[in-house]
């Protein structure tokens, strides 16, 4: 069944956090990261809108940045919380084994000042702790690294 032409939204452009006009805000969209890395896609708005996410090419969005509707207002992303887990190391060196193995595993990891992010896995996290690095999960949003070639601001 259609949405009400109404309730229907199309973004065709972004913008990084902190450089669109939050005053034109018209809603938000709540997404998981894999979901804040598409084309052109379908997505319901957290005030319950279908929004036509047709870009030029896929976008990593990140929280806090905006799509730009066709009528000039903007729709804020949002981060989901998603199952993750925290890598804490006692030292540097152990910290850098930690990466070079998860990197060697081609695995999305999100470098945070305290700790390497990355989505549970018990595989993963039993190599980790072989290594001598303790394990955290929780609920939080996830932004791993771009890579390098994909620039720094995922834009």
């Amino acid at each position: 069944m259609a949405a009400p032409a109404s309730t229907r939204w199309l973004a065709t452009s972004t913008a990084p956090a902190g450089t669109w006009d939050g005053g034109a805000e018209r809603d938000t969209v709540t997404l998981a990261f894999d979901d804040r890395y598409r084309r052109r896609t379908v997505v319901t708005t957290d005030g319950g809108r279908w929004l036509l996410i047709d870009l030029v090419e896929a976008v990593a969005l990140s929280d806090g940045d905006g799509l730009r509707l066709d009528d000039g207002g903007w729709v804020r992303v949002r981060a989901a919380s998603e199952s993750v887990a925290d890598i804490s190391c006692a030292d540097r060196t152990l910290e850098a084994r930690v990466a070079w193995h998860l990197g060697n595993r081609h695995l999305p990891v999100e470098v945070r000042p305290d700790a390497l992010r990355m989505r549970q896995d018990p595989v993963i996290e039993a190599m980790v702790r072989g290594l001598g690095a303790e394990v955290t999960h929780l609920e939080a949003p996830f932004q791993p690294e771009g890579g390098a070639y994909a620039g720094n601001d995922h834009h």
